[in-house]
């Protein structure tokens, strides 16, 4: 039987509030119906069942949202990836999955791999917030970075011809890369983007027992048949 402290500072108000970002498609996403649904999904209720407690999802549009409202008190857990910059606010467990970040270069772009493309001075989109971003802004190329609040914003301009190429998340860029006749996902990935559990900072009770629930999950093989399940190779898994 869980302890009551553990609950209660995981879930203080007796719900628990799951923020889900969805931004990250390769680990949250809709249904047909326009039900959550995907490993982060899958993981909240596995954490609600954990502790007994009913569940609500908090939604947000993109990473930055869920970091930036930590101090707010509007959610107890989200899953994120780990950044130095998301750590002054949030308590992050392990990771538990990795996924690479890539470049998608346009049929303008003559790059042939990512190292090229930063020597090409040419201007790449992210989008704010991300974690991608917070990593690109700390490698060389930094200056040639152009931010825009969403995806949809960033793949405009590249489909305008206002920037050549986009940095994101590996999967998401392939399936964009496909429906732009002369563009490609640029090898080797930039970064790798390691998701975790998060509580707002100053949870301690919380933290130590998330870290406790996620290694338990990976042990147990959950975390791989869930990449599994939803088309994410189990490679990705960290334990």
């Amino acid at each position: 039987m869980i302890d009551r402290a553990v609950i209660e500072d995981i879930a203080p108000k007796g719900v628990l509030r799951v923020a889900l970002n969805y931004g990250n498609r390769v680990l949250v996403d809709r249904s047909a119906e326009g039900r959550p649904q995907g490993i982060s999904v899958e993981i909240a209720r596995l954490l609600s069942d954990w502790l007994s407690v009913d569940m609500s999802f908090v939604d947000y549009r993109r990473a930055a949202e869920v970091s930036n409202s930590a101090p707010r008190d509007l959610w107890d857990v989200c899953f994120l990836a780990v950044d130095p910059e998301r750590e002054r606010l949030i308590t992050f467990t392990d990771p538990y999955v990795r996924i690479d970040g890539c470049y998608l270069a346009s049929a303008r772009c003559s790059a042939c791999d990512a190292s090229e493309l930063i020597s090409s001075n040419v201007k790449v989109g992210s989008v704010d917030g991300s974690a991608y971003l917070l990593t690109l802004q700390r490698k060389p190329g930094a200056e040639n970075l152009c931010v825009f609040p969403d995806m949809s914003t960033m793949f405009a301009a590249l489909d305008n011809g206002e920037i050549d190429a986009v940095a994101g998340i590996g999967d998401i860029m392939q399936s964009k890369a496909i429906q732009r006749v002369g563009a490609r996902v640029l090898h080797p990935p930039f970064m790798d983007i390691r998701q975790a559990l998060g509580v707002p900072k100053g949870r301690f009770v919380a933290a130590a027992a998330l870290q406790d629930f996620i290694h338990d999950l990976s042990k147990a093989d959950v975390i791989g048949q869930l990449l599994e399940r939803y088309g994410v190779s189990r490679t990705c898994a960290l334990f």
